[in-house]
């Protein structure tokens, strides 16, 4: 699937127009065109290389996937190579959904493998924005990219609300909730182990872009992209405080596991300790040699009343120091 786009002067005024016709606009430097190839094949990157006489290594990375999020620069272009990443409500599963972006002085060339980007979105951040459109291509690449990051800044922020309700069922009773604690900080832990690769490389990328001599941003746009840099920080640094609070909250498990086994083993071992004390006098009075009160009713008696008498000191003395 192929979208395009025309800007003139800063205003729209062509949409979804024909492929072939490109080469027409992409010299005149008063336009700026957008082209959009959802799971491109090699007809659509032959087209693109020739049309934009794009770099053979830029339009190699485009094609494979599993990228890592870089800006790239060529003597007419630069590759961008980004993920968008959401976060799924159900199961916290989160997914991420890889980018390729053509930077040419007229042109911006979007290229998604698959249907995971909902590119909708950022044409309607476009037309929100289109006081804007007059920048050119520093103006599409902006909203790209505002859109991204808002995406990361979103995930960073659900799984922020997610590790905090795993921290609220740490000190809660039950063999249960202490599994479903373990089972859901180790998904949590990946989930922001994923997302650390996405987000900490778009710094590197966003402070590239604001460098001057790259002449990609207009000097008018750069509290923009200043805007979107400052996003990305702020993303990061959450990120990374997560992840300690992820360690924290493994750690503090483990602990509390240990805590609750060493309670359990407390108990046990009293209960056996009074338990012990019955079985102590009947193996005494079970002797077979005379003793004082043998075979008569005063040596039961006796014998009963010692191990009533014992159980019930050993399980008061238990009980007053919190053993039981």
């Amino acid at each position: 699937m192929t979208r395009t786009r025309l800007y003139r002067s800063g205003n729209l005024v062509l949409e979804d127009f024909p492929t072939a016709d490109i080469s027409e606009y992409v010299n005149d430097p008063d336009v700026a065109v957008w082209l959009d190839l959802c799971d491109p094949c090699s007809a659509d990157f032959a087209m693109i290389s020739e049309e934009f006489g794009l770099h053979e290594l830029a339009v190699e990375d485009a094609r494979q996937e599993h990228q890592r999020p870089k800006l790239d620069r060529y003597r007419t272009h630069a590759f961008l190579s980004a993920y968008v990443v959401s976060t799924d409500e159900s199961s916290g599963r989160l997914t991420a959904s890889e980018l390729s972006v053509f930077i040419t002085p007229t042109a911006l060339i979007t290229i998604r493998p698959n249907e995971g980007f909902d590119i909708e979105k950022v044409v309607e951040r476009w037309d929100n924005n289109s006081d804007l459109a007059k920048y050119g291509v520093g103006f599409l690449l902006h909203g790209l990219l505002d859109h991204i990051v808002d995406g990361h800044f979103a995930a960073v922020q659900d799984l922020d609300d997610r590790i905090e309700a795993v921290e609220d069922l740490l000190f809660d009773e039950g063999r249960q909730q202490m599994d479903s604690v373990q089972r859901d900080s180790y998904a949590l832990r990946k989930n922001l182990t994923r997302l650390r690769r996405v987000v900490l490389p778009m710094r590197e990328v966003v402070n590239s872009l604001l460098r001057r001599d790259l002449h990609i941003v207009a000097e008018p746009l750069l509290p923009y992209y200043q805007d979107v840099y400052d996003h990305v920080l702020r993303a990061i640094e959450w990120t990374e405080s997560l992840r300690d609070m992820i360690t924290s909250i493994m750690e503090t498990n483990l602990t509390v596991q240990g805590n609750r086994m060493n309670l359990i083993m407390k108990k046990v071992t009293s209960w056996a300790s009074i338990i012990a004390v019955p079985t102590a006098v009947t193996g005494f009075y079970g002797q077979n040699v005379p003793y004082p009160g043998f075979n008569t009713h005063v040596g039961f008696l006796t014998s009963t009343g010692v191990m009533a008498v014992g159980t019930v000191v050993l399980y008061l003395v238990f009980k007053r120091k919190d053993w039981i």
